[in-house]
């Protein structure tokens, strides 16, 4: 028995949420852009340093760039595009994981890398990720203590921490 592409096609086409349409995409490159250019003031103001010498700020500079660039390609070119689809639970969890990054963010400098790191381990994998509560627990620990580890002990990076 052999399966066509136009039938394998209309198979996983009906496993696709609708279509969001070229709105959809003038938004995202709209938000992309403001994060881009958030990003671009950002690095200004941490400095970037010279060449040779570089301050805080050029690599988040660069990557602001380049994401600043490709939301003005999207707004260009994305819009005859049908590849974007319309909000869904999906969705929902795309933005818990974002909230939870700026969460982890927030709490890292006044609580130390342990707790926020717990946190945002176990909360992708066991809410996110739909893993075990045994498997989250186990993982989430062996995770932030082998980073822990890597960054603290071996590295020696000043991370904010507990002890």
């Amino acid at each position: 028995m052999s399966i066509d592409a136009e039938s394998l096609q209309a198979e996983l086409a009906e496993d696709r949420p609708p279509h969001a349409g070229p709105w959809s995409q003038l938004g995202a490159a709209i938000v992309a852009g403001a994060i881009g250019i958030g990003g671009l003031v950002g690095s200004v103001a941490l400095g970037l340093g010279q060449l040779t010498h570089p301050g805080p700020g050029l690599w988040p500079f660069v990557v602001s760039v380049v994401v600043t660039v490709l939301a003005v390609a999207l707004a260009l070119v994305g819009r005859h595009g049908t590849d974007t689809e319309k909000f869904s639970r999906a969705s929902v969890l795309t933005a818990i994981a974002v909230l939870s990054l700026i969460v982890f963010a927030a709490l890292l400098p006044t609580i130390g890398f342990e707790i926020p790191s717990l946190l945002l381990t176990f909360v992708w994998l066991r809410f996110l990720g739909k893993e075990s509560w045994v498997s989250s627990v186990v993982i989430t620990v062996v995770t932030v203590a082998a980073f822990y580890v890597l960054f603290v002990l071996l590295l020696q990076i000043p991370l904010p921490r507990l002890i």
